[in-house]
């Protein structure tokens, strides 16, 4: 399974102006919405609700927004850097800077969850994450993406 499979060009946002993380689901949801054809307000919702079972901040400066939404059709995966950080009430406490957002429809439990696993497992690599921290735009996050899902 390769995150590529999921993540658009147009989910991909490599300066985040949110200053929280509600406004980080909020700015995230949009382009995600876009792409899957579905108010982004559903989104957002679908997303602050899996927050207050538990943040989805994993610290380490990672937050992993996700949820199921009814009416999408295909997964869809984003991708979001803050270059300031953002307070996303993290297991650590400190900011969060790189964020994946995973959306799945209602029926792709196991999708869902290797998926998540997937990122999680990147994410977990040093060279990974800092390659991603310092990534200027869209095409160099694919390419850090792109390597990555080869490599394992």
């Amino acid at each position: 399974m390769k995150i590529l499979d999921f993540l658009h060009t147009e989910t991909i946002l490599t300066d985040l102006a949110a200053t929280d993380k509600k406004g980080v689901i909020d700015e995230m949801s949009l382009p995600a919405a876009r792409v899957a054809n579905i108010d982004h307000r559903e989104i957002a919702n679908v997303l602050i609700e899996r927050e207050r079972l538990g943040s989805t901040g994993i610290g380490d400066g990672i937050g992993i927004p996700h949820g199921k939404v009814a009416q999408l059709e295909k997964l869809v995966v984003g991708f979001g850097l803050s270059r300031r950080g953002v307070d996303f009430d993290t297991m650590d406490g400190k900011p969060a800077y790189i964020f994946f957002l995973l959306l799945s429809p209602d029926d792709s439990t196991g999708l869902h969850l290797m998926l998540l696993a997937r990122i999680s497992k990147l994410l977990k690599n040093p060279d990974f994450k800092a390659g991603l921290k310092k990534a200027r735009d869209d095409q160099e996050v694919i390419r850090i993406i792109a390597e990555a899902d080869a490599d394992s």
